[in-house]
């Protein structure tokens, strides 16, 4: 019988090391003055094999500059290249969420009659590149021609918890709208209870209590005999809430023909998500994303 005593194993490390950079500094001093275990030799051979990225990216140059903040990764094998995203700017990315904006014209997820390019599937290639049992789930949408911020759960825990409590942990969800016409007050509040029909189009029920309660404020900013540029704040989440709510009012969302508009539109629909801020799901820290006006919506307030 063998009573030899199995010597215990040394503990892995890991296939990829991640440090944040408290300081600026060069690439190669900082890898120097923070990595264990490798010398100046080895840390150079790891720089020209594409083992070493900076936040996602791999970084090849000794003198590349950090800046506080920067994630330095540091991996055993050639970081593999995450693929470009086409109409999607990632804003933030961290173990639990990410944020972005998506251009107008990018579906934000595949439905039925649709399966082309969306912004989750480029994003599910995205967080897969760095580990392939990785993945992203929906926690809302926005409408194909509407562009800005939106947010991604990256596990099914932290995907339920936001939709669950979506009132709570929301703080702000504003958008810019873009519309037909001069409104008479600057600002105010439509509410109505909304409906779909059978051809998936909502509506604004006469009747109360019949479908669900919808609540939009808008304010403003400015406008002209021929537009006006609002900023709209949403007290619920409906589908499609604020193109109805705009037609309500008569004055529908520049290039909505499906909710009313008759001008000849700036080529895209006149809808923006501009801000969204809330408490992280797991951090409890309270974040804010906020985007720039379309430019398109500015120009046409430009005189000639």
């Amino acid at each position: 019988m063998n009573n030899k005593k199995a010597t215990p194993a040394k503990p892995k490390q890991p296939l990829i090391r991640e440090y944040t950079v408290t300081e600026q500094s060069d690439l190669l001093p900082f890898l120097l003055d923070n990595v264990t275990g490798m010398g100046r030799n080895s840390v150079k051979s790891a720089l020209s094999r594409g083992q070493i990225a900076v936040n996602g990216k791999i970084a090849t140059t000794h003198n590349h500059p950090l800046k506080p903040g920067d994630k330095v990764s540091v991996s055993k094998e050639r970081i593999p290249e995450r693929p470009p995203l086409a109409g999607v700017t990632l804003l933030y990315e961290d173990k639990d969420i990410l944020v972005i904006t998506k251009e107008s014209g990018l579906l934000s997820i595949a439905s039925d009659k649709e399966t082309q390019l969306t912004a989750y599937r480029q994003l599910m290639d995205h967080v897969r590149a760095a580990d392939p049992a990785s993945r992203i789930f929906v926690v809302h949408r926005l409408d194909r021609d509407t562009s800005g911020v939106m947010m991604f759960a990256k596990s099914e825990a932290v995907q339920q918890k936001l939709q669950e409590q979506w009132k709570e942990l929301v703080k702000e969800r504003t958008y810019i709208a873009l519309v037909e016409g001069q409104l008479k007050k600057n600002e105010g509040t439509v509410s109505s209870w909304l409906k779909e029909t059978k051809t998936l189009k909502m509506y604004s029920s006469p009747y109360p209590n019949d479908g669900q309660h919808a609540i939009t404020h808008y304010k403003v900013l400015q406008s002209n005999r021929s537009y006006s540029l609002l900023e709209v704040e949403l007290e619920t989440g409906r589908k499609n809430q604020i193109r109805v709510h705009m037609q309500d009012l008569g004055h529908p969302v520049v290039g909505d023909k499906k909710y009313g508009a008759r001008g000849r539109g700036i080529g895209r629909l006149g809808l923006h998500a501009r801000v969204l801020a809330f408490i992280h799901p797991v951090s409890g820290k309270e974040m804010r994303f906020e985007t720039p006006i379309p430019k398109l919506f500015s120009n046409v307030f430009r005189t000639v």
